[in-house]
């Protein structure tokens, strides 16, 4: 896919941030000089892979995944949906979206989406996990471990999350993790004919603001 196919395809999926992207680049795959890899035990955060297409199709294509994300997130989910995401990721620099794998599969993502202007310090947080894998603590496992990442090695204060009311389930894994709930959006989401609320949550890196609140 050329590049300048690749730039209009993440101006889309980036469609509901500033026309700026402050803190987003392109530049071609070969040119990444770092992989993300971090063993969490129950599943490994990784790069996304070119050979990674089949398993990412696999476990997304789910009407029970899709209903709890945006409608930039297709359904069905083809393979070669799967090799278009992998291209737009591996070529975020910095890199910000990552492979939740088990056993050698993709089974789900995990990435950040970084505000700007006058919201550069936050970011959404968001993750999706295939169906087979639900209910064995791999979610919270890997917000556990990677929203502190995220914090550290992000100029960023504040990680926030959308969810929809209807997903409890996710609600949760981000409670068990002591973020911090700050609200609810009525009828915020329109989402396969139905609308919908949003549960608001947060955490914050609290170093960076003491500091930040120091300077006050």
């Amino acid at each position: 896919m050329p590049l300048y196919n690749k730039q209009k395809s993440l101006n889309l999926y980036l469609s509901e941030r500033d026309d700026k992207l402050t803190s987003i680049r392109i530049k071609p795959p070969n040119a990444r000089e770092k992989t993300m890899r971090i063993d969490l035990g129950n599943c490994l955060i990784r790069s996304f892979e070119n050979g990674d297409a089949a398993s990412i199709a696999k476990n997304a294509n789910n009407k029970k995944v899709w209903i709890n994300l945006r409608d930039r997130f297709p359904n069905p989910y083809t393979v070669r949906d799967a090799e278009e995401w992998i291209d737009l990721a591996r070529c975020l620099d910095p890199e910000s979206n990552f492979a939740i794998a088990v056993d050698g599969q993709v089974v789900g993502g995990v990435g950040i989406l970084q505000q700007s202007d006058v919201h550069a310090c936050s970011a959404e947080f968001g993750y999706w996990l295939g169906e087979a894998y639900w209910g064995r603590g791999i979610m919270t496992t890997v917000v556990r471990h990677m929203a502190p990442w995220y914090l550290k090695h992000f100029d960023l204060i504040r990680l926030y999350a959308t969810i929809f009311a209807w997903n409890p389930a996710s609600a949760k894994v981000l409670e068990k993790n002591d973020w911090e709930y700050e609200g609810r959006l009525k009828n915020s989401v329109y989402k396969d004919g139905k609308l919908c609320d949003q549960l608001v949550y947060a955490i914050f890196d609290q170093t960076k603001l003491k500091l930040h609140r120091k300077g006050d």
